[in-house]
């Protein structure tokens, strides 16, 4: 994927298992993804059985509240992240943004048991997570060299996936039989822990900065985000792949509503559609030793050409999936063909970037990698229905939803492709 093939010895994913910094980072983050999920949990309990709204059944207005307190910060703040993460050690950036969680969340049994204050740890705990995350990105450069930024960022982006899906599956039956065990309030201190452990893992993680611990003096928090823009309008190698990126997370968070419906298709409960998401994270973690096996001798490939038309083709061919194991396979190659795009892409975008402008650069994209997320988990479930209602029928209905979108992500990444191309193909 770069003009010059790296080694093999060095590129692999064998090689970033005995990556001592690449491990520790890797470590901490995943269980950071864990813990963030299980936060998401926690807070549907404690606005359900916690005290905190009037009456055992809080109405879905108090919910989406607390929805929206949770998910703001990420397009508000996502900008303005990236600029702090560049002027300080993205090491201890990482480290704080842990603790600073695990505090806020053991804080609130000390804490009245209002609504508000629910919401506004929601919105600190989430406002301090859009820091970790351009921290994170920006830090994988410094812990693996440059040959070993696919098979990095497939693992991460692999790893993402499994930390979504098992702080989502197993929340609820950790937080219920912690809570039998300890106590009401062990909740807390459980999920405060699992930052703690992560900003300890983070903590072994030794890598060199070179603008390690900057001084945050002479700030110009709109100059830099100027500069940040004018540098994506300059370098079209990366802004075009953040626009790649951009839509590869539009598409599964479509496939994130559809699975819902398309789980009770092929012989699963709808509850149960974590395990066809889980199969395209094993899909993903498959593209990722793909690439760091065999992507380096693939650098004259459009892999993320390759990718979109293969998304396209699954999401096809779901319409007409009624079997388990069929469908589980079609996930894994809708997993294969995401890291197909994600891995090649990231990697340009922190090889072409310098480190002084990572942070910038890496807020940008978490805003609208959110901001793109957030369209297509609002329209997706709504167009489904009104579709199957003016069809008659909801298996029809569904079947068109995904024939349209399989036949849009193919056209999407073909002229995405054909637009990008002459800026990629010879960095790839």
């Amino acid at each position: 994927m770069h003009p010059a093939s790296p080694p093999p010895d060095r590129s692999g994913l064998d090689a970033l298992l005995r990556n001592r910094p690449f491990l520790a980072l890797w470590t901490g983050q995943l269980l950071a993804q864990v813990a963030d999920k299980i936060f998401y949990v926690l807070l549907i309990i404690l606005v359900k059985t916690g005290g905190y709204t009037p009456g055992q059944n809080p109405d879905n207005s108090m919910l989406s509240a607390v929805m929206i307190a949770y998910t703001v910060p990420a397009i508000v703040f996502g900008s303005a992240a990236g600029i702090v993460v560049d002027r300080f050690s993205k090491k201890q950036m990482l480290i704080a943004c842990n603790v600073i969680r695990a505090l806020l969340i053991v804080a609130l049994p000390f804490l009245p048991k209002a609504f508000v204050v629910l919401l506004a740890i929601t919105f600190l705990v989430s406002t301090v997570t859009q820091f970790f995350a351009p921290a994170e990105a920006a830090a994988i450069p410094l812990a693996v060299g440059r040959e070993g930024l696919m098979s990095a960022n497939a693992l991460f982006a692999s790893s993402t996936m499994g930390g979504i899906i098992v702080g989502m599956t197993i929340g609820e039956p950790l937080f219920s039989w912690v809570k039998h065990s300890f106590g009401a309030d062990s909740q807390e201190f459980l999920l405060g822990g699992l930052y703690l452990i992560s900003a300890g893992l983070i903590y072994a993680m030794r890598i060199k900065e070179n603008h390690a611990g900057s001084s945050g003096k002479n700030v110009h928090p709109w100059q830099d985000l100027k500069e940040g823009l004018r540098y994506l309008k300059h370098n079209h190698l990366v802004s075009n792949a953040m626009v790649q990126l951009t839509i590869l997370y539009s598409v599964f968070a479509a496939l994130q509503v559809l699975a819902i419906a398309l789980s009770g298709k092929i012989g699963l409960k709808e509850t149960q559609f974590g395990f066809l998401l889980a199969a395209a994270g094993i899909g993903m973690v498959f593209g990722a030793a793909f690439l760091g096996h065999s992507g380096h001798r693939m650098h004259h490939k459009p892999l993320p050409l390759i990718g979109f038309l293969m998304m396209g083709f699954v999401l096809a061919m779901f319409a007409f999936t009624r079997q388990l194991w069929v469908g589980f396979g079609l996930s894994a190659l809708f997993g294969f063909g995401a890291s197909l795009i994600n891995g090649p892409m990231q990697a340009l975008i922190q090889e072409k970037t310098p480190e002084s402008m990572r942070g910038k650069v890496f807020g940008l994209e978490n805003n609208a990698i959110n901001i793109a997320l957030s369209l297509p988990l609002a329209l997706t479930g709504p167009l489904t229905d009104a579709v199957s209602k003016a069809v008659g029928s909801d298996d029809l209905g569904l079947r068109i939803v995904l024939l349209s979108l399989g036949f849009l992500v193919s056209v999407m990444g073909m002229a995405a492709w054909k637009h990008t191309r002459k800026v990629l193909q010879d960095a790839l």
